[in-house]
């Protein structure tokens, strides 16, 4: 099974505050500096850092020798503050980066995120964020690889993660910086994957966002933290079993719990929720996991969401897909808690999916139905494989011989329409490869996924199981 890969990222965007904030502070480093700098070249890369490195040991003397005399050293932090603008216009020549990094700059430059004015720190956020935007590093994997390596081997991840604990949603300014501390760490997976695994190991930004996705009320910074989770969990086993031994599993369902009978209110609030549904199936992955969805009730929790038929829907029986795969504990706990009516109801269909298909899928409604159906045939596999004997299997059997055999018959047609489907894409196929163009097994393969052939696979499964099964049980 898949987890959602709709990951993308949106530029900081939150009611009153500012929109594209990093096109207009390159902007504004470009005015400052057209009078000085004409030509980026490595001459004036070196003039820049050079100017850098002087402003910062003025304002490191002057800080030691008036430290309780702020209006002294005021004026040297504003000839920092501008020269950390001017190093955004680093930005326009990635190529740059391996002489950036040559000169010795980065140690220099990530030292103040540690500075004592919160206001220097949030300036080298901004510088960070801009100098490895994806737009920026595209085409320029070298010069990207070098500078990421650079960052990770002088501490960013920790220090960026420490700055972020002392910074409040409560500050316009500190909210755009924990923002584009959250967009630096993306682009930085983005360049090395191994990123995502180093973060967490290193610091502690698993419970800095464990506690973002705890608080009630709904902000852009609350929905980049649940984006960020879930890229860090959807590759990582070692993430998952860490989130896991932190309370993790606990934590979203808590979070989700928050939409068990109520909609989101806007689209952004809503990929939020579809974050946190793809954070949840991602810890459910190791068996650890599992045990702990179970003991903290997350069987009951999704059966209700699907019960209140909001936009969850969906993605509450795919959560009860990935507990239940290989996990006969999560399949009797859903037979015990009567979970079989609701399931069933659903995957008759009897119930319309335009009450909840979510407002970003209104214009797939097609294939949101079928993602549905696929979850269903395979949620009914796993229940037909997790249980194997006793009163739940007679349960779970005699649902498809009531109301003359109507499951059965819904199987059926869903066995039907999808082996249609994947035969006519693999004869689709077979003449593309008639007509010379190309195509690897890899990619045959998911084009036939795509056709339907994992839910024609697991309702086979399913027929296997019951025809198997059933002459024993009555």
């Amino acid at each position: 099974m898949e987890v959602s890969n709709a990951l993308k990222r949106k530029r900081y965007n939150d009611d009153n505050h500012m929109e594209a904030e990093v096109d207009l502070s390159l902007l504004e480093a470009v005015e400052k500096s057209q009078n000085t700098v004409e030509l980026l070249d490595l001459r004036t890369l070196k003039k820049l850092v050079l100017s850098f490195e002087r402003r910062l040991k003025e304002n490191i003397e002057a800080r030691l020798k008036y430290p309780d005399q702020p209006e002294r050293f005021a004026d040297s932090e504003v000839e920092l503050h501008e020269e950390l603008e001017k190093l955004k216009i680093l930005a326009g020549a990635p190529e740059l980066y391996p002489e950036l990094v040559n000169l010795n700059a980065i140690p220099s430059i990530l030292n103040l995120l540690s500075h004592d004015n919160t206001d220097i720190a949030i300036d080298v956020v901004h510088l960070l964020e801009d100098l490895t935007d994806e737009d920026v590093l595209e085409d320029n994997d070298e010069p990207a690889r070098i500078l990421v390596d650079s960052l990770i081997e002088n501490n960013v991840l920790e220090l960026l993660v420490q700055n972020l604990q002392r910074l409040s949603d409560k500050d316009p300014d500190e909210m755009s910086a924990i923002y584009n501390t959250l967009a630096s760490i993306e682009n930085m997976i983005e360049v090395k994957p191994t990123v995502a695994e180093l973060v967490c190991e290193r610091t502690k930004l698993l419970r800095w966002l464990l506690g973002k996705i705890k608080v009630r009320e709904f902000d852009s910074n609350k929905q980049y933290a649940s984006e960020i989770l879930a890229i860090l969990l959807q590759n990582s086993t070692a993430n998952q079993k860490r989130l896991g031994q932190m309370n993790g599993v606990d934590v979203v369902l808590q979070a989700v719990a928050m939409y068990k009978s109520k909609d989101p209110k806007t689209s952004d609030e809503e990929e939020m929720l579809e974050n946190l549904f793809d954070c949840l199936c991602c810890l459910l992955m190791p068996l650890e996991n599992k045990e702990r969805f179970v003991k903290a009730e997350g069987v009951e929790l999704m059966i209700i969401i699907m019960k209140q038929k909001k936009s969850a829907y969906a993605s509450a029986i795919r959560a009860l897909d990935f507990s239940m795969t290989k996990y006969p504990p999560a399949c009797e706990r859903f037979v015990d808690v009567l979970g079989l009516k609701t399931a069933f109801a659903a995957f008759m269909g009897k119930a319309s999916i335009s009450l909840f298909i979510p407002i970003s899928k209104k214009n797939k409604k097609e294939r949101y139905q079928e993602e549905l159906e696929e979850r269903l045939v395979s949620l009914i596999a796993s229940l037909f494989g997790g249980i194997l004997r006793g009163s739940r299997r007679e349960r779970l059997l005699s649902k498809f011989v009531e109301n003359e055999c109507e499951k059965i018959d819904r199987l059926m047609e869903l066995y039907i329409r999808y082996s249609d489907r994947v035969t006519a894409e693999t004869q689709r196929l077979e003449q593309l490869e008639l007509d010379d163009l190309e195509m690897d097994e890899e990619e045959k393969y998911n084009r036939k996924l795509e056709s339907g052939l994992y839910t024609l696979q697991v309702s086979l499964s399913a027929f296997f199981y019951f025809f198997n099964h059933s002459l024993s049980a009555f």
